[in-house]
């Protein structure tokens, strides 16, 4: 019992912290305008 006790107790709070960064929103900023490198620059 004190098992499924402790195993709802965590569900609720591993729910409760999905609910307050989902509440909080998605952080300001944005994309850089440069675009990721996708090949090996050559050797000299």
């Amino acid at each position: 019992m004190r098992a499924l006790i402790a195993a709802a107790t965590g569900l609720v709070l591993a729910l409760a912290a999905v609910l307050t960064i989902t509440a909080t929103g998605t952080p300001a900023g944005g994309t850089s305008p440069k675009p990721l490198l996708t090949t090996v620059p050559s050797h000299p």
